[in-house]
């Protein structure tokens, strides 16, 4: 492969370092992530459906950088996505090492260069060059890009171990708050009367509304414009393309069924039942294969019944909730209310940016518990999710399922949430925590760092 950069190549990687280092760095509502994120000796690989924020995420890791006093030099960060860099390889990134240093000639004796990479992944061979860059030192790697490209265990396999995963999904309600300029309570267990009024109707706006950040401030014929138009283009770009998918019609029908049903019971042998009603022909194999596709490129999450066994794992029906509530009644067309689905899907997704492991419960009397969590630690809780248990018999099934779960599962916590504080049951045993579910999303247990 040749190695030569055209001049027009070279002009476009100087101009585009030069700006990222002298030009503004964009800013957006800060991202609060749980965990880990900068490994010096790692490529921190920013993963997540399209329009989640991705981008925004890297340049608020270079503001925090420039804040705690890291040159504005050290920090330089290239969007690959332009038509100028078309054909650029793996072996000529190296110019752009070339370049900083020509720039600034002190920059290796200032401290570690922190390189962003974005839309990385249409260099080919990218992986190599970072490789490079983590094997010579001094420097810090950060790389994001589409998930059609750039799927976790791509990277993992690519980079040899030298890739750490930063899960990104859309906002948060902590970071809807932000972005409508809605404070955070310091003490979300004891809040006032009138701030818990203010938060309870953010909740409520924001289970509908959803948290991808283009979408906030859009009325609800385009909200759903945008949102459908990004699951097509997840569809088409991250699973028709990249895996070569022929059969469209039957993804499309598996597509909205998944994300109009967000919670329930799926069956691939059900649903291979029903296209087969509809004289859609498809293989189950191939019904198979497309779960993890779209999990990949993170349209949906999917997850399994608690057990020890693989069999009982494989013969139960999943249960699957798309990446963020929004989604939901954009293709539920039941036309019936979505508050428990929403607020199912929503507590599902804070524990993924939690990184715990979800599964759900099905007790030996038949009682289900939303979700059984795994935090990373391997602490386990039960959690029940009901959007209203103030009735009698409504928290008698409730409270019932997460009693029996318990015996089976001895040394879980045990936890039911609510949509607002009015929604308690009038009893619940002194081991089961109740709490709305806004709490309990922002309780200063489990609060989010700023990068």
């Amino acid at each position: 492969m040749e190695n030569t950069l055209s001049v027009a190549m070279k002009n476009a990687l100087t101009e585009k370092l030069l700006d990222s280092l002298h030009g503004p760095i964009p800013n957006g509502t800060p991202r609060m992530l749980f965990g880990k994120v900068d490994f010096p000796n790692k490529a921190n690989a920013i993963i997540g459906m399209r329009r989640a924020g991705k981008t925004y995420l890297l340049h608020q890791i270079r503001r925090n950088r420039l804040a705690s006093g890291t040159p504005r030099e050290l920090l330089p960060c290239i969007d690959f996505e332009d038509e100028r860099l078309v054909g650029l390889q793996a072996s000529q990134l190296g110019f752009l090492l070339e370049e900083l240093r020509r720039q600034f000639p002190e920059v290796s004796r200032q401290g570690v260069t922190v390189w962003c990479f974005d839309e990385i992944q249409v260099v080919q061979g990218w992986e190599r060059f970072v490789r490079r860059l983590l094997d010579e030192g001094g420097c810090e790697v950060f790389v994001s890009g589409s998930s059609a490209n750039m799927l976790s265990r791509e990277i993992a396999t690519s980079l040899r171990g030298r890739g750490w995963e930063v899960p990104l999904y859309p906002f948060s309600f902590a970071e809807s708050m932000l972005y409508h300029e809605i404070a955070l309570p310091k003490t979300p267990r004891a809040m006032s009367s009138r701030q818990r009024t203010t938060i309870e109707g953010a909740f409520s706006k924001w289970l509908v509304v959803g948290g991808f950040p283009e979408a906030q401030d859009l009325e609800q014929q385009s909200r759903h414009e945008l949102l459908t138009n990004y699951v097509n283009i997840a569809m088409y770009r991250d699973v028709i393309e990249r895996h070569n998918v022929s059969n469209v019609v039957a993804l499309r029908w598996l597509v909205r069924h998944l994300l109009g049903n967000a919670g329930s019971l799926f069956s691939i042998d059900k649903f291979y039942a029903t296209l087969k009603s509809q004289k859609i022909s498809i293989s189950k194999d191939t019904l198979h294969n497309f779960l993890p596709y779209l999990e990949d490129c993170f349209l949906v999450r999917i997850i399994s019944i608690e057990t020890s066994s693989e069999r009982k794992r494989m013969v139960n029906p999943r249960k699957s909730y798309p990446v963020d509530a929004g989604l939901i009644p954009v293709f539920d067309r039941s036309g019936k209310a979505n508050i428990g689905h929403a607020l199912e899907t929503a507590v599902l997704i804070e524990l993924e940016r939690r990184r715990c492991k979800a599964t759900y419960v099905r007790t030996q009397s038949g009682y289900e518990v939303d979700f059984m969590s795994r935090n990373p630690l391997g602490e386990q809780e039960l959690i029940q999710v009901c959007v209203d248990a103030s009735d009698y018999e409504t928290a008698k099934r409730e409270l019932r399922a997460l009693e029996e779960a318990g015996e089976e599962f001895p040394n879980a916590k045990k936890r039911l949430l609510v949509l607002r504080q009015d929604c308690f049951p009038s009893q619940a045993p002194e081991d089961v925590l109740v709490q709305p579910a806004y709490e309990w999303m922002l309780d200063v247990e489990y609060v989010h760092a700023y990068l």
